[in-house]
């Protein structure tokens, strides 16, 4: 059975996924510093809903690569991209340039256009007059999961 763990192309949110509210903790975790926190459960968290804001228009990724790594976008992570948030300056969008699709840091200043890594070893991508641009979505957030065993 496979599952957007296993899908190489974007995945549609499917509203039809029941709510998983799990239990957030009132304090905060130190790292490197353990702390039983059972006692300070003060809410309930659905993750779906703290990640997608606009259901029609999310969609799941599964990054490969390590141009993003300094952002905590890893490769085999899956990031949540929005189509209907506008790109901004300073956000991480998924474009398409010349139909391949990269993740990388929109640069938008006095009518110029780049798009930057979060891995010093990469280059910027300046867009080139014979390149076809298109930033496709915003990324809202990014899922890694960690080995456990």
């Amino acid at each position: 059975m496979s599952s957007v763990l296993d899908s190489p192309l974007p995945v549609p949110f499917d509203e039809a996924v029941e709510a998983l509210a799990l239990p957030v903790c009132g304090v905060s975790v130190r790292a490197g510093f353990p702390s039983p926190a059972d006692d300070f459960v003060v809410e309930r968290l659905d993750i779906m809903q703290l990640l997608v804001k606009h259901p029609q228009a999310t969609y799941f990724w599964r990054v490969r690569g390590d141009s993003m790594q300094d952002a905590g976008i890893e490769d085999g992570s899956i990031i949540v991209v929005d189509r209907a948030v506008r790109p901004k300056h300073g956000c991480i969008v998924v474009a398409l340039i010349d139909g391949e699709c990269t993740v990388k840091y929109l640069y938008q200043r006095a009518g110029r256009m780049k798009l930057r890594a979060a891995n010093p070893t990469y280059p910027d991508i300046i867009p080139r007059e014979s390149q076809t641009v298109q930033v496709w979505g915003v990324v809202r957030g990014c899922v890694k999961l960690f080995a456990t065993s």
